[in-house]
């Protein structure tokens, strides 16, 4: 067939325990299907000559020059063959225990497997963790290569021995698999059947790959494309916000109503946008898009788009799903993670630990404390603020996560099911309010342009009597006096106007949320007329926190904490009561000019 024809890819994912020959069948994949750069082969095979070095078909991809010193694959790789049939793109992840972390991210784009098996050495506790994490991430097409063949004498019984202990061991994890004996050295059943293995009667691994179906894009799903940030454009009058992201699932055509979860405002889809291309008729599932609104709603990253009539995704700060864990240290309940899903990125804690699984031994774990190296488990999560996502078996690429501590990856997993949160009725009453609200002319962008600032909520709190409303009105004298539109609203003025009705002698804290609702509808009234509003409240709480957070743009929230005592509330700024009220409302000053609301 003609290679110009050739349209089809297909993403396949390449594991093993280490030293069972991954690069050595991959590069014989290359070599077999002549799909080599020109002159590669001899090029390595001259190179060991030279070092006198028998040449090994693993060199081939062990391009860089600590993993040949090392003998050891360090990264995900990506490597491209052909056949008759197709392109294929292979995703070599790294089988060494040290690597295995990197697979999380290697495997998750592959839409087949295939999993090496040493013949010699059998199977090995990475070769357990991987099948299992394979199963974890939803890859259902997998081919095991029970590799070195030529090591145990093309011995039947050695491979029917592997193939049954292997096959009982996916059984448990859901999965089912084609095994196929052969020699990666020797060449033995990958492009050309062994005549070394009589007794084998299947298909090469090149036929077994040919035979995979091609997944097709999730294109009869609901449209879901998570922000990945809004690009704004101001030269020569240029008024476009361009929001843009991948497409997960579905298409977005122009003229589509799009709703914005988790926040719940919704605009029209008023044109699509092509980077330095002929504009296509819709953006569908796996392609980077581009799009303009009708209205101009505020948007962050970290959102999820979807199409009004269609199923939305979920929202909520709590999620029960399914992991793997790949730290040193233990993953813990009520330690401080970061999860990032899609493109948001939440902190978040393991609320509880429903079960463990030793994913070698698929044993199940007698503790529910903690969750160690290389164990699965199921797990309840619980994010700082509600996030929209998919269960996995819903919308797979709205349904994966990963968890980052100190700053590395330490683990990830797929959305089994929502579960309720305490602000679920608010979140819903904000998300009618947002759906139906009147937008002004006036945009946002006009008003912090024409204003010289963004609007926002700057809430003072602390311990009582630490001098908060003095340092507010600090505050706005402060920004008045620069000419800043700007506005202190103490608790008191909410309590005993919008809130009359509920404030009655020993009846407050019942109230508390109500409150708190109330206040941040207020707030958010004035920020949508571009002011920066000073608000003062006695020892807030994260939760408290949380109830503004959902009645305000959380990116509108600056938190200011006044006191020498430790607090656990998300802060953005911190002041000691020893300093005067004019030198911290300097600092707030700087503080809010550091960060552009200010301009």
């Amino acid at each position: 067939m003609d290679n110009q024809a050739l349209t089809e890819r297909l993403n396949i994912v390449i594991v093993g325990h280490v030293d069972h020959g991954k690069s050595t069948v991959v590069g014989r994949l290359l070599a077999d299907t002549d799909s080599l750069p020109q002159g590669k082969l001899q090029q390595i095979q001259e190179m060991c000559r030279r070092n006198s070095k028998p040449f090994e078909y693993a060199f081939l991809l062990d391009a860089l020059k600590d993993e040949r010193s090392q003998g050891i694959t360090i990264d995900a790789a990506r490597i491209f063959f052909k056949t008759a049939k197709r392109y294929y793109i292979i995703i070599d992840a790294p089988g060494h225990i040290e690597f295995l972390r990197n697979m999380v991210t290697g495997a998750s784009h592959a839409e087949a497997a295939l999993l090496v098996i040493d013949a010699e050495e059998g199977i090995q506790e990475n070769s357990r963790r991987h099948g299992y994490l394979l199963s974890l991430l939803g890859i259902r097409q997998l081919v095991v290569l029970v590799n070195k063949m030529d090591l145990v004498g093309y011995s039947k019984e050695t491979f029917d021995k592997i193939t049954t202990e292997y096959g009982k061991f996916l059984e448990q994890t859901g999965l089912t698999g084609t095994f196929i004996p052969i020699s990666g050295m020797q060449g033995d059943n990958i492009a050309a059947r062994s005549d070394k293995m009589p007794w084998y009667t299947g298909k090469t691994v090149l036929e077994t790959l040919d035979s995979f179906v091609k997944e097709p894009a999730p294109l009869h799903k609901p449209f879901r494309m998570p922000v990945q940030d809004v690009y704004k454009f101001t030269a020569s009058g240029d008024k476009r916000r361009i929001v843009a992201g991948t497409v997960e699932s579905g298409n977005v055509r122009v003229g589509d109503e799009l709703v914005f979860y988790p926040s719940g405002k919704s605009s029209i889809v008023k044109t699509l946008e092509q980077f330095n291309a002929q504009v296509p008729q819709q953006f569908e599932a796996g392609t980077a898009a581009a799009i303009t609104l009708e209205t101009q709603i505020y948007i962050a990253r970290g959102q999820i788009a979807a199409k009004v009539g269609q199923p939305a995704p979920q929202v909520s700060s709590r999620l029960q799903v399914s992991l793997f864990w790949m730290g040193k240290k233990p993953l813990v309940k009520n330690k401080e993670y970061i999860l990032k899903i899609g493109t948001a990125r939440q902190p978040m804690v393991v609320e509880e630990i429903l079960s463990t699984i030793d994913a070698a031994e698929m044993a199940t774990g007698q503790s529910n404390e903690q969750v160690k190296y290389h164990n699965v488990a199921d797990c309840i999560l619980r994010t700082a603020r509600a996030i929209a996502f998919d269960p996995a078996d819903v919308i797979e690429g709205t349904g994966r996560f990963v968890i980052v501590d100190d700053y590395e990856i330490r683990g990830g997993g797929i959305v089994r099911k929502t579960l309720t949160d305490a602000q679920e009725n608010l979140r819903n009453y904000v998300m009618r309010r947002n759906q139906k609200w009147a937008l002004s002319e006036i945009s946002r962008d006009q008003r912090q342009q024409s204003y010289r600032q963004r609007p926002s909520l700057v809430i003072i709190t602390g311990r009582p009597n630490t001098g908060k409303k003095t340092l507010a009105r600090a505050v706005e004298q402060t920004l008045f006096s620069e000419g800043r539109f700007v506005f202190f609203m103490g608790i008191a003025n909410v309590l005993y106007g919008v809130d009359a009705d509920i404030k009655k002698p020993g009846t407050d804290q019942p109230h508390r949320p109500e409150h708190l609702r109330r206040l941040g509808e207020v707030a958010n009234l004035m920020l949508e007329s571009g002011l920066i509003l000073v608000v003062t409240a006695i020892g807030l709480t994260q939760e408290d926190l949380r109830i503004i957070q959902n009645t305000v743009d959380s990116d509108l929230i600056e938190v200011i904490w006044l006191g020498d005592e430790p607090t656990d509330i998300e802060t953005s700024l911190v002041l000691s009561r020893g300093e005067t009220a004019e030198t911290n409302a300097h600092k707030v000053h700087s503080f809010l000019k550091q960060k552009g609301i200010l301009i």
